[in-house]
């Protein structure tokens, strides 16, 4: 009976130490693997192809030499919800002027996303990234998220959170072809 209780105990300590370690190398991986892939300004915007609501692709590389603002949302986020009139205005502004806004909705149903885009009257494109696949090459986390995208593709700055309107209109203006 005491070499029973020996054996389970070994085998109960192995388990333990085999599971321990999955842990800490799942842990480990993710860590490191989200360094790895964490956009940065000046790195080259990863390309893409989403459709909008009116059935029009839109390629990011298609974009090239105008400025893109990409702005990712839902509509459940309030902060979007107040953002977006002021885009909207802004967009209206400069869109001449060589600047592209491209708003990715995250990957919500498109009954939806058309509503809401009624509801607000948008003007700019709308995208929905149904798989996802876009958001997470672009880590995006929390919404509202928006990048700023120069003339010749690069990343030039990351905004997490809510901005105003001179915000807006500022970083409109950042990423003009000059």
């Amino acid at each position: 009976m005491n070499h029973k209780k020996k054996i389970r105990f070994y085998l109960r300590l192995i388990i333990l130490v085999v599971l321990f370690g999955a842990i800490v190398f799942t842990i480990y991986n993710t860590a490191t693997k989200e360094k790895a892939d964490m956009l940065q300004v000046g790195d080259k915007a990863p390309d893409f192809v989403l459709v909008d609501m009116n059935g029009k692709k839109h390629q990011l590389s298609e974009y090239k030499g105008q400025g893109v603002f990409l702005n990712f949302w839902g509509t459940w986020c309030k902060p979007c919800e107040r953002e977006f009139p002021l885009i909207d205005k802004q967009y209206q502004a400069h869109k001449g002027q060589g600047l592209q806004v491209l708003a990715v909705n995250v990957a919500e149903p498109e009954l939806s996303v058309q509503k809401y885009i009624d509801r607000k009257g948008l003007t700019f494109p709308v995208l929905i990234d149904h798989t996802k696949s876009v958001m997470r090459a672009y880590n995006i986390d929390p919404l509202p998220t928006t990048l700023l995208i120069n003339p010749e593709g690069k990343i030039e700055k990351i905004i997490t959170g809510q901005m105003n309107e001179s915000d807006i209109k500022a970083n409109m203006e950042q990423i003009m072809p000059k």
